[in-house]
């Protein structure tokens, strides 16, 4: 007898296991290439429910039970399944030969970046776990408004780093565009709080046998969410003639295997060169290329037959490059504006630069690791954190390529009068995959901002986007692509804009109020 139930509880602990891993693959589902954006709202659920209740046999003393699974094991493989199936386009970085990496050193530093990135999001969850299991909240609501506001701040906490990409809110987009109109209240972390309250409410319901109150206020909160969303989805969008601007994007098309070579030179001046005239002949006013579209400095650029062609054809041009202020200084991935004259008028320094493929995060641990495998010697600098970018059309909102994930980064800028995205990125040498979320995550920031969003890119995916998050056009993958649209320059506020992320911090103070009542009350029923 005695067997049987160790046997019964190696079976339970396996199987809780088998659920963690599981669930977190499915949530890993949820993004491109698969965009199965509804099991978001359920697939956290298993976690919380194998956390918060481990269930073992009623027996006085077992003999010799084995240890049940650790919270913080679980909570790993959950953390593995979602952000190494949601992650793992970063492979996609192999082989690098054609930087002088060898072939083994490049599946090395492919695989390293994968694995390092992915339990860098796991850590939150671990975080996250080991915490909700430590507070013993025996009130399942209370238990929901305190995991609710631990994940929210985890997940502020992890994009204050170096790596963010793969926070549940953008599990929704681009699918999901009313419940991602939440963002125009308090940013990613409306999102992020909706869909773990969402599990967890349906979690409970499943550890207080299926109680039907739980489920009912799961229900009540989806569909009161989505009400809220839908209202701000439908609000027209007012649009004045004297706030278009027509702007062209060029899609280069010219891959990292030659981007850094002479033919990758002469394919990338003739073809920006060739696709400006196109759109200055189509009547734009103005011409965005995309990240490093030209990958000289300065000086170099206006040398250029792009420049020349300004000059003649008197457009405006958003050329991305890059920026250095003398020898030795290090360079700055750009975004220059060359006014009709042909002249710079104003260039962004990108501020969030790329871990390991423009600096080595965490160097001082790190970077004999990575400087072994790869023969790369990056000398990257970010730019002022604080910047703002002056056009002749107004101010604009910058975010080169890795920097569309940081959604404060958007905020700010637009706080400070930013009135319309411009969104230069590479995103070649991936799969599809890659371009489609960076494409998912361009979206969030045009709707929290409430701001069109142009995005051009070296190989796809290049969109416009208005401030509903609706794509109008995007273009195909590995194609050399020119097209037009109207935008519109905004000078409306939303919430999020004017307040930032105040649903953090509120969330935060209510639950460490409610986990102080929880032990209040625990105590005097000890008494």
């Amino acid at each position: 007898m005695r067997s049987l139930k160790i046997i019964f509880l190696l079976k339970t602990h396996k199987l809780k296991l088998i659920t963690a891993l599981i669930s977190g693959l499915l949530m890993g589902f949820t993004v491109a290439p698969v965009g199965a954006w509804f099991l978001a709202w359920i697939a956290l659920a298993p976690l919380w429910v194998v956390i918060i209740n481990p269930t073992h046999p009623k027996t006085k003393t077992p003999p010799s039970p084995p240890s049940r699974p650790s919270p913080s094991l679980l909570a790993l493989l959950w953390g593995i399944g979602y952000h190494g199936v949601a992650l793992y386009w970063i492979t996609g970085i192999h082989p690098m030969t054609w930087m002088g990496v060898p072939w083994l050193a490049s599946l090395a530093i492919a695989l390293f970046c994968w694995a390092f990135i992915t339990l860098w999001g796991a850590a939150l969850v671990v975080v996250w776990a080991t915490a909700m299991r430590a507070a013993k909240i025996q009130n399942p609501l209370i238990r929901v408004l305190v995991g609710t506001a631990l994940w929210c701040g985890l997940e502020v906490l992890w994009s204050q780093g170096p790596l963010d990409w793969t926070y549940l809110a953008y599990t929704q987009s681009p699918h999901n565009l009313v419940i991602l109109h939440l963002g125009q209240l308090s940013g990613p972390s409306a999102v992020t709080a909706s869909l773990v309250a969402v599990n967890g409410l349906v979690a409970e319901a499943w550890i207080n046998r299926w109680a039907n109150k739980y489920l009912a206020i799961a229900v009540t909160l989806v569909v009161t969410l989505h009400l809220i969303g839908f209202e701000l989805y439908t609000r027209p969008l007012v649009q004045t003639p004297a706030s278009e601007l027509k702007v062209g994007i060029i899609q280069g098309n010219v891959p990292n295997q030659i981007k850094l070579y002479p033919e990758g030179f002469r394919r990338a001046i003739e073809g920006y060169t060739s696709g400006y005239l196109s759109l200055a002949n189509q009547g734009v006013d103005a011409v965005l290329t995309p990240e490093g579209a030209l990958p000289f400095f300065q000086d170099k650029i206006i040398q250029s037959s792009l420049v020349a062609a300004v000059r003649e054809k008197a457009v405006v041009a958003w050329i991305g490059g890059f920026y250095t202020q003398g020898q030795g200084d290090g360079y700055t991935n750009s975004l220059f504006t060359f006014g009709r004259d042909g002249e710079i008028k104003s260039h962004y320094g990108k501020v969030k630069m790329v871990p390991i493929g423009e600096y080595i995060p965490f160097e001082p641990i790190l970077g004999a690791i990575v400087k072994r495998l790869s023969p790369l010697d990056e000398h990257q600098v970010p730019g002022p954190p604080n910047q703002v970018f002056d056009t002749p059309f107004g101010r604009a909102i910058v975010g080169i390529c890795y920097e569309s994930t940081f959604a404060e980064h958007f905020r700010r800028q637009a706080a400070a009068g930013g009135q319309f995205i411009l969104s230069p990125s590479n995103d070649a040498h991936f799969s599809p995959v890659m371009p489609a979320q960076h494409h998912a995550q361009d979206i969030m920031r045009a709707i929290e901002n409430d701001r069109w969003a142009v995005r051009a890119t070296n190989t796809g995916y290049s969109a416009f986007v208005d401030p509903h998050g609706r794509t109008l056009w995007i273009s195909g993958y590995n194609t050399y692509q020119v097209h037009a649209e109207t935008i519109y320059r905004r000078q409306t506020q939303t919430l999020y804009v004017r307040w930032g992320d105040w649903l953090m911090p509120l969330l935060l103070v209510l639950g460490t109020l409610a986990w102080g009542l929880n032990i209040f009350w625990r105590n005097e029923a000890q008494r």
